[in-house]
């Protein structure tokens, strides 16, 4: 699992610009087809050969008289509990404050390496802006520019020396792995009980019962699973925003040891747009999913009641059209085991692979069924394409102009790809790359 690096600070002394500095690219990234935008509050860095989940966070207000309120003590704790490493970010303009000197206290209670950052120093005339925060009691302090990268390069070489190693799954190439993720509440330990057969997961109605992932493992006939129950993704409204951006730490976590993502829905409540910001990490790191929806047996139903459910959730989950969706009941266990045969199928076409000469006999009935339209004035030629990962499937195509490429035609080669060789259940990524000096890719 990557280590996790948290950038807080009071509001507006740049945690999202020195965000934005580190990922090298804009926080908020919009995809180039409906139904996608996302805006992100945490990304994957790679720095000098290591890997990390930065989580960029709301300010921290401070209440009358520098008083840092309940939720904020919250926050601040929440950040202690789950960051390996917390950059602490001041703002050098404005100088040290009474919140900041609050802050500081709270995080230095706890155990884990932090870095004091002072911002908005630009250039040598700002250096002196750096002294005040002296005052912290602290002997290092990293004068950055968020906005130019100034300083911001040293930092990171000395956050890295902190962090601890990411730690390695146990190579089992025959377990599959499988992040049981949704709200609180909505049934994820009692359905890893039910796959059990077994109460090793403690049940509660109590939101926010399990904190941390937890694995199990379980064999059901031949084929061994570890089911890693996830603390529930907090809804908004019961917490601030602010703690909402932590709560998704650990969904990060599991999901990214995942090879399938369950993604539980609460049949009784509908679809949320909690769940869709729960399927959307599932589907930014292109994992295999099913929407599972608990507690169907809860729910009024007559004729048409599931095939109106499930348009729902496609109607709001546009960006996952290939995920199943199957009803069951935790409680009762309907359906529970063909949950897990799900799992099987979704997870043999993620790890699917086609042949080159398929594939690029594929391409060609494509240009000639319905040819790209022209770019600039230009014709857009498609040359070549080949499969270059699994889990997901991902393919590049070699074409003349990559920018050319409207979403919607790559949609209609995804649908084809996905017709031809039984890809309807799992996330497919295309690539076009250009030749020569269009040789950049688009994705």
């Amino acid at each position: 699992m990557k280590p996790v690096v948290a950038i807080v600070g009071r509001p507006n002394v740049g945690k999202s610009t020195l965000f934005n500095r580190i990922a090298r690219k804009r926080k908020a990234i919009v995809a180039d087809e409906p139904g996608t935008t996302r805006d992100r509050n945490y990304t994957d860095v790679h720095w000098d050969g290591v890997d990390f989940l930065l989580i960029d966070t709301g300010g921290f207000e401070t209440g009358i008289k520098s008083e840092v309120d309940e939720h904020i003590v919250q926050q601040i704790q929440l950040a202690i509990e789950e960051a390996d490493l917390i950059i602490f970010l001041t703002d050098g303009r404005e100088g040290l404050t009474p919140g900041d000197m609050e802050v500081a206290k709270k995080l230095r209670e706890g155990t884990k390496p932090l870095l004091h950052v002072v911002n908005k120093i630009d250039g040598q005339r700002q250096e002196g802006d750096i002294y005040a925060f002296y005052e912290l009691g602290v002997e290092t302090l990293y004068p950055i520019s968020a906005e130019h990268g100034r300083g911001v390069g040293d930092l990171l070489d000395d956050a890295i020396n902190l962090l601890p190693q990411s730690s390695k799954e146990e190579d089992d190439e025959d377990l599959l792995k499988i992040a049981v993720l949704g709200r609180p509440n909505v049934g994820k330990s009692s359905l890893v009980n039910k796959v059990l057969r077994d109460e090793r997961v403690i049940v509660s109605d109590k939101p926010g019962t399990t904190r941390d992932a937890i694995d199990t493992r379980v064999e059901i006939g031949e084929r061994k699973y570890l089911l890693i129950d996830t603390a529930g993704i907090r809804r908004k409204g019961k917490i601030s925003r602010q703690l909402e951006k932590y709560s998704i730490v650990q969904a990060l976590r599991s999901i990214d040891r995942s090879d399938v993502a369950l993604i539980l829905i609460d049949g009784e409540e509908g679809i949320t747009e909690q769940d869709a910001r729960v399927a959307g990490l599932a589907h930014d790191k292109g994992k295999a999913s099913i929407l599972v929806v608990n507690k169907w047996d809860l729910v009024e139903k007559d004729t048409h009641t599931a095939a109106k459910y499930e348009e729902d959730i496609r109607d709001n989950l546009k960006f996952m059209p290939y995920a199943p969706v199957i009803f069951v009941s935790a409680l009762t266990g309907q359906r529970i085991l063909k949950v897990m045969d799900l799992v099987d199928g979704v997870a043999e076409q993620h790890r699917g692979r086609v042949a080159t000469p398929d594939l690029n006999k594929l391409l060609e009935k494509i240009v000639i069924s319905h040819s790209p339209p022209f770019y600039r004035n230009k014709e857009l030629k498609l040359y070549y394409i080949a499969q270059v990962s699994t889990r997901p499937p991902t393919f590049v195509i070699f074409v003349n102009y990559p920018k050319g490429i409207h979403f919607s035609y790559k949609r209609y080669i995804i649908n084809r790809i996905r017709e031809s060789f039984e890809f309807d259940k799992t996330p497919i990524r295309i690539i076009f790359r250009g030749k020569g000096k269009n040789a950049r890719g688009k994705k």
